[in-house]
């Protein structure tokens, strides 16, 4: 966008404004660089992150910025191996626990999901590293006593030093007052002295630092103190290059993450941008536009954002695909000339990613430039007249200009003959027609209302006129072309009938006519305005009240599906007591021999599915689809996971279970837990090996699983649990060996999920160490 533009328009003023919001540096800087682009996919990224950061903030409250430093300099004479100030540590520091914080802010956000500005903030870097080694820092930029041994020890040594010191020199105070001419302690060349009168300096032994104008006082230090002081002063001496050091091997620490800190707070400058556009768009009721893909534009209500809010007049502007020309006719100090810059600046405003001030549901177009010959651009150094000036700078336009342009023109062909001045503009209109450029220009000649009225593509306009005030309304009118008031206004004002019948004389039939149907077009265009407004106020209540019942419907879903989690854990408590009664049962009855061991098995089974899984309802539209590109409905023959059995499905059950027909077994699985077996997989499917399940009352304590495959150790070892659980055994020893470690972890896993199992923990190293389980059930 060329820089002529962004000047016409004053679009580091409008920036300005946007600027107030910002916390950061970083911020200020990208605030600094902003400037319009004709990249719609990148334009529709900015108004997509802007809009999720408001519902954002809506739902979690605003973002923990804070004011920071520009680190560009800092981080520059690192990588030059200059030496750095504490306080310039500390100044990153901030910036890095900064990120750290606005990345948790978002990490943590709930109740809205962002993912366009989520790209964003997946670039955030961790730096809890670089955070730990500039703890040593603290936040007023000083370096700790605890960054070194060294240093603590010469920081304790100093203060017990000047412990010292002052001890003394307490001691000769109140023994010298008459020797003094101030009971007090000062500094005098770094060094603590006693203020000695003139005539007693021989009472006080010690160096003189410094004398007192008048010479009555000697500053003296006692000797007493001196070695003391030198060894203070030795060690300040050793603290500052221990400090040095520390510094240095801080800024080697920090070196090889340049690039990380560099991108952080490029982030951090993003985000302060966008959430100074958000405080903005509040701040101005405005609003993020549509995008046209054919140019077209739609402005509801648009408003100058540097006109005073409470005197600027909202305008609607329609600019559709098929119109290339609006010709605005009408007095001076109507309007016309905002009007044009509303327009301009609602366009760069828009390709800046800045929301804009107009209504909801405006719309705006992609141009590559945009061109204004605006105001008296006279140049009394070139010798220039005001048309010259104007004639030069359209010059210039027109070389430019193409199907991607808008084009500004005020008081288009002015400042020349009259005939002369129409004719020119009319031409320049054609040829900006014929090269597809959108064009507003406004003017005074009559003769460009016939040519927006006859010609294809152009479209007049005015700018509304209150007769019975004599005051411009600076609302604009469209279709309908400006007409002269000039004779109704010299009427009220009090001209004499006599001269205002004369001056009608003067005017032609067809321009009174004109006259009289522009004023016709003029009250159609108020009542259809009304009627518009009258619809878009139903349409804004309308909109208010989804918004309302939308968000009340999605707190209603959020507190039903809490009521139901907290339901079902109860239930899940209920029945885990039930399930261990009933185990209590079984195990009774297998004593008895009264049912058979898998007719057990399958019993626990099936009071253990009776619990109720804690669920998020918010996935259940999800679940729905999932279901129906699986397939699942009754007969569908299923492989259960757990038993590697096959089955058929009976009946889909309430809780959202399936009821699984295994032989003899009928039990309820989830969808997780079996897979739908095609009908050429049937066909294909290899004899399955399949393990018996059987009980002795003589099963021993060890299961060995070396050399067993994966799945067959699975079905081994829940085999196994179920008969050492029916046999009443306090203690097992389950032998997987090391080998790749697929089996040891499966079996440790599946110890972690049972509730049968009190602990578990590898066998000592004589008999077997990690190649070995001993687990301790319930």
């Amino acid at each position: 966008m060329n820089k002529k533009i962004l000047d016409i328009l004053e679009f580091d003023q409008i920036k300005a404004q946007v600027a107030q919001s910002l916390s950061t540096s970083q911020g200020q800087t990208e605030m600094a660089h902003l400037s319009p682009i004709s990249d719609k996919v990148r334009i529709q990224k900015w108004f997509d992150e802007l809009s999720e950061f408001g519902a954002i903030v809506q739902e979690n409250g605003p973002v923990p910025l804070s004011n920071t430093a520009d680190l560009t300099e800092i981080l520059r004479r690192i990588e030059l191996d200059a030496s750095l100030a504490s306080q310039e540590f500390a100044k990153i520091k901030k910036v890095l626990r900064l990120a750290n914080e606005t990345r948790r802010f978002f990490e943590q956000a709930v109740n809205v999901s962002f993912p366009v500005l989520g790209q964003t903030l997946d670039k955030f870097v961790d730096v809890a590293y670089l955070l730990g080694i500039l703890q040593v820092i603290d936040a007023a930029g000083a370096l700790s006593d605890t960054a070194s041994d060294k240093l603590y020890t010469l920081r304790q040594n100093i203060k017990k030093g000047d412990a010292e010191v002052k001890k003394i020199l307490a001691e000769l105070l109140s023994k010298s007052q008459a020797n003094l001419t101030e009971s007090i302690i000062t500094i005098r060349q770094g060094r603590p002295v006693l203020a000695v009168r003139s005539d007693s300096k021989n009472k006080v032994p010690g160096i003189v630092h410094d004398m007192s104008a008048s010479g009555q006082t000697f500053y003296i230090e006692p000797n007493r103190v001196v070695q003391l002081n030198n060894d203070i002063a030795q060690k300040k001496i050793e603290e500052k290059n221990e400090v040095a050091r520390i510094l240095r091997e801080l800024a080697e620490a920090i070196k090889p993450h340049l690039n990380d800190i560099r991108q952080n707070t490029w982030l951090i400058g993003q985000i302060d941008l966008i959430n100074a556009k958000y405080r903005y768009q509040v701040a101005q009721k405005a609003t993020v536009p549509l995008i046209s893909d054919h140019k077209a534009i739609k402005l509801y209500a648009a408003r100058h954002p540097l006109i005073d809010p409470k005197v600027v007049v909202a305008n609607d502007l329609f600019f559709d695909q098929t119109l290339e020309t609006i010709v605005i006719t009408g007095p001076n100090t109507g309007g016309k000339t905002i009007t044009l810059k509303t327009l301009g600046v609602a366009q760069l405003m828009a390709q800046s990613g800045l929301p804009i001030l107009a209504d909801l549901g405006s719309q705006v177009g992609i141009f590559t430039e945009i061109f204004a010959d605006i105001g008296d651009e006279q140049s009394i150094a070139q010798s220039l007249s005001t048309f010259s000036s104007h004639m030069t700078n359209i010059v210039k336009i027109l070389d430019q200009v193409d199907a991607k342009s808008l084009v500004l023109f005020d008081e288009l062909g002015a400042g020349t003959d009259p005939k002369e001045g129409a004719a020119l503009a009319i031409s320049i209109l054609d040829f900006l027609k014929s090269k597809h450029a959108k064009t507003l220009a406004t003017t005074h000649y009559p003769e460009l209302k016939a040519y927006g009225v006859e010609s294809d593509g152009v479209e007049n306009a005015s700018m509304a006129f209150d007769l019975d005030n004599f005051r411009p309304t600076y609302r604009l009118v469209q279709g309908v072309p400006g007409r002269s008031n000039a004779l109704e206004i010299s009427r009220r004002l009090g001209l004499p009938t006599q001269i205002l019948a004369e001056a009608a004389g003067f005017l032609t039939e067809d321009e009174h006519d004109v006259n009289v149907m522009i004023a016709s077009l003029e009250q159609k265009n108020q009542e259809m305005t009304e009627s518009a407004r009258q619809i878009k106020v139903l349409e804004k209540d309308n909109e208010l009240l989804h918004h309302d019942l939308t968000r009340a419907l999605e707190t209603f879903n959020r507190d039903r599906e809490k009521e139901l989690n907290k339901a079902r854990q109860e239930a899940q408590d209920i029945v885990k007591v039930a399930v261990e009664e009933a185990d209590n049962i079984l195990k009774n009855l297998q004593e008895k021999s009264l049912l058979k061991p898998h007719e057990i098995i399958d019993a626990k089974h099936q009071l253990g599915e009776l619990a109720p899984e804690i669920v998020d309802l918010s996935k259940n539209k999800v679940l729905k689809k999932a279901k129906a590109k699986r397939g699942l409905k009754p007969g569908v023959e299923v492989l259960v996971l757990s038993y590697n059995q096959r089955g058929n499905l009976v009946r889909l059950a309430k809780d959202g279970r399936w009821e699984v027909q295994m032989g003899l077994i009928t039990t309820k699985l989830s969808e997780a837990e079996f897979e739908p077996i095609e009908p050429e997989e049937i066909v294909k499917k290899t004899k399955t090996k399949t393990v018996k399940k059987t009980v002795t009352s003589n099963i021993k304590a060890q299961l060995d699983l070396r050399g067993v495959r994966y799945e067959e150790a699975q079905k081994m070892l829940d085999d196994y649990m179920d008969q050492a659980l029916l046999a009443n055994l306090h203690q097992i020893t389950i032998v997987h060996g090391i080998g790749t470690g697929v089996i040891r972890d499966m079996v440790r896993e599946y110890l972690q999920r049972s509730r049968h199992v009190k602990s578990y923990t590898y066998a000592p190293q004589n008999a077997g160490g990690s190649g070995a389980s001993i687990v301790t059930l319930k």
